[in-house]
């Protein structure tokens, strides 16, 4: 199983206006070039969504569908594969204060199910997942540093 995770700081913005932001999922094919499509049957104010994603990998897409609970007194969101092309994924994310600003955490595992070929298409996921995480939340916000590195978006500061 891959894990990815990508934390980041959202200057200025408070973690129940990060929560909203985050979950605007049909927002996410205008934020980030990997999503090709996204499809929310359900959201928010509900307090689970559903929705479906197409993100371009390789030469192909990589789609999933997936369902999606919004704990908002928790800062949580978390989401799970009802079907597509992964064997398994699942993850969260996690918001905190931290003074006037956010702490944002996403975590996902995934699992193509193909043993003998995870050496090639786990990194692949695991960077195009990260990188759509990445743009989105930096253009969901107005200042955003991304921890770790990510040298993929020139509006945001990377640490390293």
């Amino acid at each position: 199983m891959r894990k990815v995770i990508l934390d980041a700081v959202i200057h200025g913005t408070d973690p129940s206006t990060v929560f909203e932001n985050v979950v605007q999922f049909k927002r996410y094919p205008e934020l980030s070039p990997h999503v090709q499509a996204t499809e929310v049957t359900e959201t928010r104010p509900s307090a689970t969504g559903a929705s479906s994603w197409e993100l371009l990998f390789r030469s192909g897409l990589l789609q999933w569908s997936e369902t999606e609970r919004f704990l908002k007194d928790d800062l949580r969101i978390e989401f799970e594969q009802t079907e597509g092309d992964f064997e398994t994924f699942h993850g969260h994310w996690t918001l905190s204060p931290d003074g006037a600003d956010t702490v944002l955490h996403f975590e996902c595992d995934f699992d193509f199910g193909i043993e003998s070929l995870e050496g090639i298409l786990d990194p692949i996921a695991e960077r195009v997942i990260k990188e759509t995480v990445a743009w989105a939340v930096v253009g969901l916000h107005d200042s955003v540093r991304l921890e770790g590195d990510l040298e993929l978006l020139p509006t945001a500061t990377a640490d390293r």
